[in-house]
This record gives C-alpha cells, structure tokens and sequence, in this order.
C-alpha cells in the first residue's frame, strides 16, 4: 500500500483504523484461478439451480458465452476474501455493508483473478470511540486485465489506540 504505516499492524496482519490513507491504493499480493469445482461446490451450497453456472450443455447450446459463467456471489465473496490478508486480518469488527456491486464483463472457469483496493473514505464511529468506518472500493480483473468485478464496502474497523491496552 502506498503510504504504509509508520506502527506495526495487528499481530495477525490487519491494518488499524488510523493506518489507512483516503486514496491508497493496495494490489494484492494472493492471486486465485477459479474452477469448475468452485462454481459447482458454491451454486450448490446457496441452491442456486441456475444452469447458467452449473451446466455446460446448456451453456453451450442456449447461451451467447457457450461455457458457464462463475456465480457472481462466489466472485464477490472471493474478491472481497482476497483483500483481507493485507488489510483487515483480525482487526474488523463488522462489514456494514457493500454498494455499488457490479458485474462489467465475465468470469469463467480457468480464468485467474487479481484484485486492487482504493480506500475511498473513513471516518471515526459516532457511537464507539474504539473504532472508525473504512470505505473500500475493491476491483477484480482477470488475467488478462479485465475488469469482472466492483464492489464499494464500508468496513468497521477497530482504533489502534483501543488495541493499546490488549494483551
């Protein structure tokens, strides 16, 4: 992250409240090629019956991709996972919410993603002094640097100065 912070993060690698810069941007070091198996595993767990992830010759006979789709909820739950090694490991208190969520081009089977984070925003918790809210704006792009996913969340993020007294 551009601008790292000048104290050491929290002791499972999370950033702090105060550690997060308004438009830093973070690339994130994990990588994920996804699979047949994670489409499959993740429609099936949700019930989602929709052949557009689950079966090929649906796909490749009544749709204009011709091979499945990832479930875009897998995409965003992957994107979002990707993001909390370097960011928020151990130092979130609750997402709050996600907006702004968009789909702009496919992903499919084989494809790999990489993702970036700007923080947008932040501003201290008006009920809690021990924490603050973050404001996220995390991207997926394939391998071949095209955008697959978008989302905007807000993050309540612990204060560093009511990590202070933790043991």
């Amino acid at each position: 992250m551009t601008g790292q912070p000048s104290r050491p993060p929290h002791p499972r690698g999370g950033l702090y409240y105060e550690d997060f810069a308004v438009g830093a941007l973070v690339a994130h070091r994990l990588t994920r090629t996804v699979t047949q198996m994670d489409n499959m595993l993740f429609s099936n767990m949700t019930l989602n019956p929709q052949p557009l992830h689950i079966d090929a010759h649906f796909c490749a006979h009544e749709t204009e991709w011709g091979r499945p789709l990832m479930n875009s909820l897998f995409t965003l739950g992957l994107m979002i996972g990707i993001s909390v090694n370097d960011l928020t490991l151990g130092t979130t208190i609750a997402n709050l919410g996600m907006t702004d969520v968009r789909f702009p081009s496919p992903l499919f089977e084989g494809d790999t993603i990489r993702v970036t984070t700007e923080v947008a925003g932040k501003r201290p918790s008006r009920s809690r002094p021990d924490a603050g809210i973050v404001d996220f704006i995390h991207r997926a792009y394939r391998q071949d640097d095209v955008l697959v996913a978008e989302c905007r969340r807000q993050a309540f993020m612990r204060r560093r100065s009511a990590a202070a007294g933790d043991g």
